[in-house]
């Protein structure tokens, strides 16, 4: 499958229109955009454990659902089309307790309606500690993204 991204910002601008939201209130950082895959980390603190001080499967979720849904908008023109979130599900393999979570969402399959995204989170030994899978319905119509992320111009 060669899948290539429409748009290629630098992870510096993702971070910038992430100002305000969720992933910038638990800690997401996002640290390369491939041609077709895009990586961050989340922190493993006081915002995403839970009670027995471990990585809350909630945040792995968000961590899962933040990289593959902009790794999804990232497929397409968003003069024509945006994307939201349809479905996701993980497993969660390893307990983390601290330190930072490693994610990178690639593609599974890139239709006219639909993508699918596996998200695989690492600790930072680089073992396996949780595997989503998110599938995207895409609109076909432009995002209307609030002034976070501006259209390019083509």
């Amino acid at each position: 499958m060669n899948f290539k991204f429409f748009q290629t910002p630098t992870p510096q601008l993702i971070q910038e229109y992430a100002k305000n939201t969720l992933a910038e209130h638990i800690g997401i950082e996002f640290l390369e955009v491939g041609d077709n895959y895009l990586t961050g980390r989340m922190p493993v603190d006081n915002r995403t454990c839970q009670p027995m001080g471990l990585l809350h499967g909630g945040a792995n979720l968000v961590f899962a659902e933040t990289l593959g849904s902009i790794a999804g908008y990232l497929m397409l023109n968003p003069k024509e089309k945006s994307c939201v979130g349809l479905e996701i599900n993980a497993n969660h393999l390893k307990p983390v307790k601290e330190g930072w979570v490693y994610g990178k969402a690639i593609p599974f399959h890139i239709g006219q309606n639909t993508h699918v995204w596996e998200i695989k989170v690492t600790n930072e030994a680089g073992e396996l500690t949780c595997i989503s899978r998110l599938t995207l319905a895409i609109l076909h119509q432009p995002a209307i993204l609030k002034g976070r992320i501006p259209q390019p111009e083509l």
